[in-house]
């Protein structure tokens, strides 16, 4: 297995040709550690940058090179009585060590469209086979950033209504999901709307939430929330 170079990786080049685009002058990159996937290729990777900004002002320097990712919203909706429920994934995160409710999302490696990695994460985390038609761009003008202070992470919202019986809905109940090679430990859970939202402790999730039910301007919802 050969290792990929952090300066051939696709999320270094996109930060790096962003920072570029925006008029900085790099005068040096320092790779101070990068965690690789296991196929060598590039996962995580912090930085030290030393680089100047068009009005002559150093920029902070520390960078946690993470690129990319998908988040997707998926709504089950019960045919007979329209009620929308939200299939979450439970899982242990980095963060606190506990147990967080999110909703299906990914890094998106370069290889694919943003879209692609979404049908294939929702696939592997929930078992649902949703389409590209399915998708619902909620973020088509501009990249998002979690936080713009020490990460490039930058992230692409989309979510997809499912029209289905009750007892289909149901079904999806903790089901155990999730990939061995990346030491994924997932269950799938169901829940009214606004229980799951109530449940969600990472912001571009609440944010993935809001910003679905402005776009089917379901304001009822929107306000129970």
């Amino acid at each position: 297995m050969q290792e990929e170079k952090l300066e051939d990786a696709h999320k270094f080049k996109l930060w790096k040709s962003h920072l570029l685009e925006n008029g900085l002058t790099i005068h040096d990159v320092e790779e101070v550690y990068t965690k690789r996937r296991y196929n060598g290729e590039v996962l995580f990777s912090t930085l030290m940058l030393d680089a100047s900004t068009p009005e002559g002002d150093k920029i902070p320097p520390i960078c946690f090179l993470k690129g990319e990712v998908v988040c997707v919203l998926i709504c089950l909706i019960d045919e007979e009585t329209e009620e929308k429920y939200l299939i979450l994934v439970k899982q242990r995160r980095i963060a606190e060590g506990g147990y967080t409710y999110e909703h299906p999302a990914g890094m998106v490696d370069g290889t694919q469209t943003p879209e692609a990695i979404s049908i294939q994460e929702v696939k592997e985390e929930t078992g649902i086979k949703i389409t590209e038609e399915q998708l619902i761009n909620l973020s088509p003008d501009k990249r998002l950033f979690p936080s713009t202070g020490t990460s490039d992470e930058s992230m692409y919202l989309f979510a997809a209504e499912l029209r289905m019986s009750k007892s289909q809905i149901e079904s999806y109940e903790n089901k155990e999901m999730g990939t061995d090679y990346e030491f994924e430990r997932i269950t799938t859970h169901i829940f009214p709307f606004s229980e799951g939202h109530s449940l969600i402790s990472n912001t571009n999730g609440m944010l993935l939430n809001f910003l679905y039910l402005k776009h089917v301007q379901d304001f009822e919802l929107l306000k129970s929330l």
